[in-house]
């Protein structure tokens, strides 16, 4: 790995890690408005981006959830698996917006996991589980495109990395 792309994922795990923090009680519940789920786009700009996301990811869910074994599985899991489809779909589609709009879809279908790992730790009725945590993945994401995709006019993210 390039010393550029190891500086600019432990950028991304970072920012991902700072914005986590100062939203916590709002992103490990069963209504989650994780703000930092934004960053999930950065993958449609550079794949190699997939390394930060996931570390900000794993190191959240390390340090800050109240339910650190399940988050380090299931939300670890749900964000690996999310990253990985979506860098495979997008190299079907040329387009950044439709990009974006299939990471959040994408991201928030599989909120199910997150809703399997709440109906497990609380018992919480899955289905409605599942409803508001991937309203609340589909907000964050929906409102993060728009922001990423002006960032990256500013910033050009798929040079960073």
């Amino acid at each position: 790995m390039k010393i550029k792309t190891l500086v600019g994922n432990g950028i991304v795990a970072a920012l991902y890690i700072a914005v986590s923090f100062f939203i916590q009680p709002f992103g490990f519940t069963n209504i989650q408005f994780r703000v930092s789920e934004m960053f999930n786009h950065l993958v449609v700009f550079n794949k190699k981006y997939v390394y930060g996301i996931l570390l900000g990811v794993f190191l959240t869910n390390l340090f800050f959830s109240p339910m650190r074994a399940y988050d380090l599985v299931f939300g670890f899991g749900q964000s690996i698996i999310s990253l990985l489809i979506t860098i495979l779909v997008s190299r079907f589609i040329e387009n950044m917006w439709a990009r974006m709009i299939v990471n959040t879809i994408v991201f928030t279908i599989t909120m199910f996991l997150i809703a399997l790992e709440l109906h497990l730790a609380f018992h919480l009725p899955f289905l409605f589980t599942w409803l508001t945590t991937a309203i609340g993945e589909f907000v964050v994401m929906a409102i993060g495109a728009p922001i990423m995709y002006l960032l990256n006019q500013r910033i050009h993210f798929e040079k960073r990395v």
